[in-house]
């Protein structure tokens, strides 16, 4: 049978030295791995202590990335944990701000591509 693991102490492993993420409703001890993260260590930690499935699945980690997941496996969260309550304000405002993210990309990509087929045009047409 798989830990169970609470609220209380997925936060007491919210700091560097002992970090505990929680992915899907699994606690996973990323310690040994925040080192090596191609992200950064700031990444997860912005993530400790709370749902890091938003954040995780936004960011569209690779097979790869997720194969590295299972050995890391603490247990499974508690199912009536008080994480429920602050959890629906923080996906709230997380996703508000991918979205934002995501727009602003966007448009990284399409100002220039339209300024360079109105420079084309202007030259075809103008010449």
């Amino acid at each position: 049978m798989a830990k169970v693991v609470t609220y209380e102490e997925l936060k007491a492993h919210s700091t560097k030295d002992s970090l505990y993420v929680l992915i899907h409703g699994e606690v996973y001890d990323v310690t040994t791995f925040i080192d090596e993260h191609p992200g950064g260590d700031d990444v997860i930690l912005a993530e400790a202590g709370k749902d890091a499935t938003q954040a995780f699945e936004d960011v569209g980690h690779s097979d790869e990335a997720r194969d590295l997941l299972p050995p890391l496996l603490v247990g499974d969260f508690e199912k009536d944990g008080a994480l429920k309550i602050g959890d629906t304000k923080i996906s709230g405002s997380g996703a508000s701000v991918s979205d934002a993210v995501e727009q602003g990309s966007n448009l990284m990509y399409f100002v220039p591509l339209t300024l360079l087929g109105a420079y084309f045009a202007w030259r075809f047409y103008g010449a």
